[in-house]
């Protein structure tokens, strides 16, 4: 919400700096209040210079039925306000608006069409003059509250402002078109407008200022003399080189005219901003100016409100620049382009990119994105800009210092009036979460001293094994049970460190017998169970022997010491008719012990 006013305001600013159109202005001000109170819709009358009649100035909420009709109702009002100016400019001016029966036929008409008139602000010029008023609708009754009223107050400056620069640029171009140069008609073009007007003779070095130049900062006739050094002497110190500069350019033709910002002392020895603009009307043969007019306007509010504004803004700023992850709005538009409206300094160490690249180019953080992890994160921003749910996601990125890095993703999103879905989100680093999580994996399906999986995991990956060849037919699958024969004796005659050795040794070379699709697992203290997918028994009894072989030819070697170790094993075959991967796991055990009993260092195959 915070974020929305300052937008709206900063647009508005905006709009009255580059002197948009009246109507483009105040429609911003409306809309910016009806973002931030979404109960009401808002609309601006004018009045008119004599102050009898009152026009439409902006309602971009409202019907267009019902606006053409206010409007009509306005002028009525006006013809009737001929005879009756006083009473109107009294209602205007009094505290509760609403009360006067000047507005009853603007409440009828808004029951009418079914809208409540909750509010009534009057907009005041400089010189406390009323300039129009704020009229605030519900479509409830009793939705009056001192939030959006307030909210209205502290716009009717920036109303005010836009206004009164209308009124100045109307009077501005009547003077222009009528050819009008004294300082005379131009006051009168702009009386009332709280601007002044300043005639300056270069050739002599002097300057006059109109009553309305005066008056702004509190200085009489006899206060102020006519030369132009004296007025440089009025110019705060910190802004006096640059405003020296300003002119010089404009005299030397870089410029179309001379427009600046700076602060002059008043009579009472307080500095206000102005803005002061003009314009070399005539030159010699040679190029030099003559003579230049220009406008001053005290925007003194106006720059505290933009100060204030502005401090907001950095607030926030240094506020989401701190905090570790990346704060971001991201708009994806209806045509299908997608851009960062704004992204935190924390882009810098989530992505390894900065603010000012992503600014029009979003390509660059997918291309940081973990190819396989890609598909499911565009997927996912896809559903929770059909939804508008919440958008949740981890995935990885590749980056060019950090490597690979785990990132979390949470938004939320909103459709906006051009149909547009803006999020508003957060992205964490959550690489150390993600490495516990798969070591916790890890610790519950792998035995920790030959890194092979444990009981449990082989147990599951046996019953998708079973699963598979009930589900396919003509499939087989082999089970083998491994025992390292006389291992007590090694524990006793070497102790458990070898022992552990050997078991490690055994685990190597399972492993390395093994394809893609097998699976082998520590399930006792120095047994192993192994799972040969699509294998029969004969290719399982070839497989035992080869693993024979290897322990038989590579002893492990424990410095100048070789320790034999032979293997018993037992086979059997998985059947369509087990009913738990227990079954077939039993009958290779119970192969085993016929082999341990038959001599150790055999091979026996489980009869169904």
């Amino acid at each position: 919400m915070h974020q929305r006013l300052l937008a709206a305001n900063n647009l508005t600013l905006a709009h009255i700096a580059r002197g948009a159109p009246l109507a483009q202005t105040l429609t911003c001000i409306v809309n910016g209040i009806e973002d931030q109170n979404s109960e009401i819709s808002g609309a601006i009358f004018l009045l008119d210079e004599d102050g009898n009649r009152l026009h439409l100035g902006a309602a971009p909420s409202l019907h267009q039925d019902y606006s053409r009709a206010i409007d009509d109702i306005a002028t009525d009002v006006g013809v009737w306000a001929d005879q009756h100016a006083t009473d109107i400019m009294i209602q205007i001016t009094a505290e509760n608006v609403e009360a006067g029966q000047f507005w009853r036929s603007f409440c009828d008409l808004a029951l009418q069409h079914g809208l409540y008139i909750c509010s009534m602000i009057p907009i005041r010029s400089s010189t406390n003059r009323i300039l129009g008023v704020f009229v605030a609708y519900s479509q409830k009754p009793d939705q009056a509250s001192d939030k959006h009223r307030q909210a209205i107050v502290d716009v009717t400056a920036l109303a005010s402002i836009a206004i009164e620069r209308n009124i100045d640029k109307a009077k501005i171009k009547k003077a222009e078109d009528n050819l009008l140069e004294s300082e005379t008609r131009m006051a009168l073009a702009i009386e009332g407008s709280g601007a002044g007007i300043w005639d300056r003779n270069i050739s002599t070095g002097e300057i006059h200022y109109s009553a309305g130049w005066k008056a702004i900062l509190g200085y009489t006739d006899a206060d102020i003399t006519n030369r132009i050094e004296d007025s440089y002497t009025r110019v705060h110190p910190e802004d006096l080189a640059s405003v020296q500069a300003i002119i010089q350019a404009h005299f030397d033709q870089k410029t179309e005219s001379y427009a600046a910002e700076h602060r002059i002392r008043c009579k009472d020895g307080s500095y206000k901003w102005i803005s002061s603009r003009g314009k070399v009307v005539s030159r010699d043969m040679e190029g030099q100016p003559l003579r230049m007019i220009g406008m001053t306007t005290d925007i003194t509010a106006m720059r505290a409100l933009s100060d204030r504004l502005q401090q907001n803004v950095d607030l926030i700023t240094c506020l989401t620049n701190e905090i570790r992850g990346l704060v971001f709005q991201y708009r994806l538009l209806p045509n299908g382009d997608a851009f960062f409206s704004y992204v935190s300094e924390g882009i810098r160490d989530i992505y390894e990119v900065t603010p000012e690249q992503v600014a029009d180019n979003v390509s660059l953080i997918h291309k940081v994105i973990h190819p396989d992890d890609f598909t499911n994160y565009c997927a996912s921003l896809e559903a929770s800009a059909a939804s508008l749910m919440p958008w949740y996601h981890e995935y990885r990125v590749i980056l060019p210092r950090q490597g690979l890095r785990w990132r979390h993703g949470d938004a939320r999103p909103c459709r906006l009036q051009d149909g547009s879905i803006l999020w508003h989100g957060f992205i964490t680093d959550v690489t150390e979460r993600k490495r516990r999580e798969i070591e916790l994996q890890e610790f519950a399906t792998i035995d920790f001293l030959t890194q092979l999986p444990n009981r449990r995991y082989f147990m599951a990956r046996m019953e998708e094994e079973l699963a598979r060849i009930q589900r396919v037919t003509g499939t087989h699958t082999a089970v083998l049970m491994c025992d390292l024969d006389h291992f007590k004796i090694i524990n006793d005659s070497y102790g458990h460190a070898i022992g552990d050795l050997v078991l490690k040794h055994f685990a190597t070379i399972l492993r390395d017998k093994l394809r893609k699709n097998d699976t082998v697992g520590r399930v006792g203290g120095e047994e192993f169970a192994i799972v040969l997918s699509g294998a029969d028994v004969t290719e399982a009894n070839i497989f035992a022997k080869r693993v024979q072989q290897q322990m038989a030819e590579t002893p492990l070697v424990k410095g100048n010491v070789a320790i034999s170790v032979t293997v018993s094993i037992g086979i059997a075959v998985m059947n369509v008719t087990d009913t738990s991967a227990d079954a077939p796991l039993s009958r290779s055990d119970m192969a085993l012990y016929r082999a341990k009993e038959n001599g150790r260092n055999r091979i026996e195959i489980a009869v169904d």
